[in-house]
């Protein structure tokens, strides 16, 4: 069975979001939005996801940088109106460069005390020979020579999985802002609480002059190179690339080539037989998981692999999926069983490529295995549970199960190959009342002078009361009509000059606001 790549649809609008998405948007909200402390004086809330997947990501950035995938996916359907976006990813951004933010290359310093001792289910990430004066993934090692001690977790000459992510959610922010911020100051916390102050550019740039140094690619905890994380730090360099017109990743598919010809290999007959979880260039040693669960290794990297190299991602996930056995249309559902992060992201590859025959099979799965509910005093908050007995729902996973429920086919590609861009000739809305009422659809039609609008009541208690916003970079507001619901609506007035205000209540709506030149029927 052959997957397909999905060509992007120019000119179609993207669905509207559906109430899955938007009951993760109003959970993602109230994380990002709910002061808690990430100082070394402080712990994040229990909310966020510092228990998936241990010992490698068990730590709160990773729900951090996961968090923010599905903010431009779900930009596809309402890129008129992108304030909530921005303010998740200044919460994100702001997490993300505090001490628990960096809090494994702070405190895990040095060779690991305890690497005697590791629980037996940890072995599998050893190579046998080095098992018992080995440190376990997860162990950054921060002070290992022949680095040393290197206080700054962003200008380490490891770490590169902390400033790679930290620079694909940056590019995450600017995206959704459409805001020029890659100049500002950002200062990140480092061992010891010292403060180095960097820019979304160098950052950037430091990273896309480690590609060039090393070919190999830069190391994540001291000693690894994950292709998981190296993978995931090239998308970034894309997306900055995409969005600002530089060139700063033009070392990485030199990188993709190192990767096929070092870190993989077939058997006789081409099945996968080898694919690296990591390498470790001092010890040189290449760690593969053994038999059929090497395809676990692809899994994590498809999600960062397939922006950047679509043929090679397609083809390494068709490996990944026969070795498994899980593109069989007569594979027992119960067969499915395996590692939630892995089978969330081949149903989210399935999605993105329209493979639906095996989306298909795997959603019936995890529809019927992963708990899908919606929570919360209203019922208005949405996510899956997974089988883990937690009171919230993990973020790690979910953050890329709820990419298929956020966005049509192809919409991850998009981000990075075919960016929306943000136009300040666009009417766009602000002051929305949000998380009073949602908005499900914010698109402007450009050929035919319409924004389209569709609202709900976000938070269902508020639904039938009043709310307004505003819509600005209108050219002539005072010649706008709208409608409401197909009927024409006198609830507006000319507040600027170039915007008007929008009086109606908190409910299910379809608005279209036509400017000079269109029409709103």
């Amino acid at each position: 069975m052959s997957a397909r790549a999905v060509t992007p649809r120019e000119g179609t609008p993207a669905p509207a979001l559906n109430d899955r998405a938007l009951g993760w948007l109003r959970f993602i909200w109230d994380k990002a939005t709910t002061p808690d402390d990430w100082s070394d004086q402080g712990e994040p809330l229990p909310w966020w996801d510092r228990y998936t997947a241990p010992p490698m990501c068990s730590f709160p950035r990773f729900d951090v940088h996961n968090m923010a995938y599905v903010l431009p996916v779900m930009l596809e359907a309402t890129p008129a109106w992108r304030e909530v976006y921005t303010r998740i990813a200044d919460e994100l951004v702001r997490r993300y460069t505090s001490f628990w933010g960096a809090v494994d290359w702070c405190t895990l310093i040095g060779p690991d005390p305890g690497a005697d001792r590791y629980p037996p289910a940890w072995q599998a990430f050893i190579p046998e020979p080095l098992r018992g004066r080995y440190p376990v993934p997860g162990w950054t090692g921060n002070g290992i020579e022949p680095w040393g001690l290197q206080p700054d977790p962003c200008g380490a000459d490891g770490n590169v999985f902390y400033r790679g992510w930290l620079n694909l959610v940056l590019g995450i922010r600017r995206y959704v802002s459409g805001e020029a911020t890659e100049h500002q100051p950002i200062e990140i916390t480092g061992y010891q609480s010292r403060q180095f102050t960097w820019t979304h550019a160098r950052i950037a740039e430091f990273i896309s002059a480690q590609f060039r140094s090393r070919p190999q690619g830069p190391h994540c905890e001291n000693t690894k190179i994950w292709p998981f994380c190296v993978s995931a730090t090239g998308l970034g360099l894309k997306l900055y690339d995409a969005l600002l017109g530089t060139t700063l990743s033009e070392p990485v598919p030199r990188w993709f080539d190192y990767l096929r010809r070092h870190y993989m290999s077939l058997t006789r007959s081409g099945e996968l037989r080898t694919f690296a979880l990591y390498y470790d260039p001092m010890e040189q040693r290449l760690h593969s998981l053994p038999g059929p669960s090497v395809a676990h290794g692809v899994f994590p990297c498809l999600l960062y692999m397939y922006p950047q190299d679509r043929e090679f991602s397609l083809w390494i996930y068709e490996l990944a999926m026969r070795r498994l056995g899980w593109f069989a249309p007569d594979l027992p559902l119960s067969r499915l069983r395996a590692d939630p992060n892995h089978l969330s992201t081949a149903l989210w590859m399935a999605h993105e490529v329209e493979d639906t025959a095996t989306e298909d099979r795997l959603r019936d799965y995890i529809e019927s295995e992963y708990q899908p509910r919606f929570f919360g005093e209203e019922n208005d908050r949405f996510g899956f549970w997974f089988g883990y007995d937690s009171t919230w729902p993990r973020g790690q996973v979910n953050a890329i199960v709820m990419l298929v429920e956020s966005g049509s086919p192809g919409a991850w590609w998009r981000i990075f190959n075919e960016p929306l861009r943000a136009s300040v000739s666009e009417p766009r809305l602000r002051g929305v009342d949000y998380p009073g009422i949602g908005i499900r659809r914010a698109q402007n039609d450009m050929v035919h002078r319409v924004l389209t609008i569709e609202t709900t009541a976000a938070t269902p208690s508020r639904r039938r009361t009043p709310t307004s916003f505003t819509v600005d970079r209108l050219p002539a507001p005072a010649e706008v009509s709208v409608t409401v619901d197909n009927q024409d609506s006198a609830g507006w007035h000319v507040t600027g000059a170039h915007s008007i205000r929008l009086d109606l209540d908190i409910d299910d709506h379809r608005i279209r606001v036509a400017f000079p030149g269109g029409s709103s029927r």
